[in-house]
C-alpha cells in the first residue's frame, strides 16, 4: 500500500467518525494511541491527495536519488532507458529504433506496464526461456537481443551496471522475493484470460487503423509519436510482446496513451493483427549465456 492510500484512509476514517468518536480522537494525547488526523487536516489531506489518475512514479521524485557517484550511475542508468537507440553507450548494441521505454513507459514508472519498479527484489530467479537462474542484469542484457533485435552487452560494464542500478533504484523499499519458477517482480504485467477470447485479425486490423496508426504508422514503422511495432525496426520474435496473449494483455493497460480504455477483446485482436505481421527472426547465440568466470 503507497503513502498516498494510507494517507487517504487516514482521512476518511477521520471524516467518517461519529462526533463523539471524533472530538475523543483529537482529545488525546500523542502517547495515548494511534494518531488520527483532525477534522480540518483529514480535509486538507484529502484536498492535496493527487488525483488518482496520476502515475505511482510520483513518489520517486529525482530528488531521492543517491548521492555522490552512485547516484550519477542511477542518472545514467535512467538515461540509457529513455534513450536507448540513441545513447552512445547503449547505441552500438540495438538493431531498431526502441528504446526500453517502448515498452517500460514512464520510464519504467508506469504501475501496470510493464513496470520495473520493485523489478530488482525478483532476482536472481529461474528464467524457464532461459532454462536457467539469471540475474537481474542477465534480464537487462537479454533484452537488447530480443526486444532491441541487436547484440548482447558484457556483463559488467558501465551501461549494464548503469540500468541495474536503475532499476534498483526504483526497487528500494521491497522485499526480497525468491522466485523458482519465474523471474516475476510484484508489479508484473497481468496476463489476460487467454481461454475467453477469440483473436480476431481483421477486426484489430481495423482497430488499428482508426486508434493505432495516427502514432505507430499504417505500415507499423513508426513515427515521432509511437515506435515500430512490426517491421525491420521493431523487436523480434523473441520478444515477450511477440506472442499475442502477451500483447494483448500490455496493450490493456497501456494503450492508446492518453486514452487507455480498450476492452480485452480489442486488445486480442489488435496483437492478432500486429504479430501478423513479418518482424526480424530471434538468433540465439553464445551471447545469451554469456557469463564472467
Amino acid at each position: 500500500m503507497t503513502r498516498r492510500f494510507i494517507y487517504l484512509f487516514a482521512a476518511l476514517s477521520a471524516l467518517s467518525l461519529p462526533q463523539t468518536q471524533q472530538a475523543s480522537a483529537q482529545s488525546k494525547g500523542p502517547l495515548d494511541g494511534p494518531l488520527q488526523p483532525s477534522i480540518s487536516e483529514a480535509r486538507q489531506t484529502v484536498a492535496a491527495i493527487p488525483s488518482p489518475t496520476s502515475s505511482e512514479s510520483a513518489e520517486l521524485d529525482s530528488s531521492d536519488y543517491p548521492a555522490g557517484e552512485l547516484g550519477e550511475m542511477v542518472r545514467l542508468g535512467e538515461s540509457l532507458v529513455n534513450e536507448t537507440s540513441s545513447h552512445p553507450l547503449t547505441k552500438p548494441f540495438v538493431g531498431n529504433s526502441l528504446n526500453c521505454t517502448s515498452c517500460h513507459l514512464d520510464a519504467g514508472r508506469h504501475p501496470a506496464a510493464a513496470s520495473l519498479i520493485g523489478v530488482a527484489a525478483a532476482y536472481p530467479a529461474f528464467s524457464p526461456r532461459e532454462k536457467a537462474v539469471i540475474t537481474l542484469e542477465d534480464r537487462i542484457l537479454n533484452c537488447f537481443l530480443r526486444s532491441q533485435n541487436g547484440t548482447r552487452p558484457k556483463l559488467g560494464s558501465k551501461l549494464s551496471v548503469a540500468i541495474a542500478a536503475y532499476i534498483t533504484w526504483l526497487s528500494r523499499g521491497t522485499p526480497i522475493e525468491m522466485n523458482p519458477t519465474a523471474p516475476l517482480g510484484p508489479n508484473h504485467l497481468e496476463m489476460l484470460d487467454t481461454d475467453s477470447y477469440t483473436p480476431r485479425i481483421a477486426n484489430g486490423r481495423s482497430l488499428y487503423a482508426d486508434r493505432c496508426a495516427d502514432c505507430h504508422a499504417a505500415d507499423g514503422s513508426g513515427t515521432d509519436d509511437g515506435p515500430a511495432v512490426w517491421g525491420d525496426m521493431s523487436f523480434n520474435d523473441g520478444a515477450g510482446l511477440s506472442k499475442v496473449p502477451k500483447m494483448a494483455s500490455w496493450l490493456k493497460v497501456a494503450m492508446p496513451l492518453d486514452e487507455c480504455d480498450l476492452t480485452a477483446q480489442e486488445a486480442f485482436d489488435i496483437a492478432a493483427f500486429v504479430n501478423s505481421n513479418a518482424r526480424p527472426k530471434f538468433r540465439p547465440s553464445a551471447d545469451l549465456k554469456q557469463r564472467e568466470p
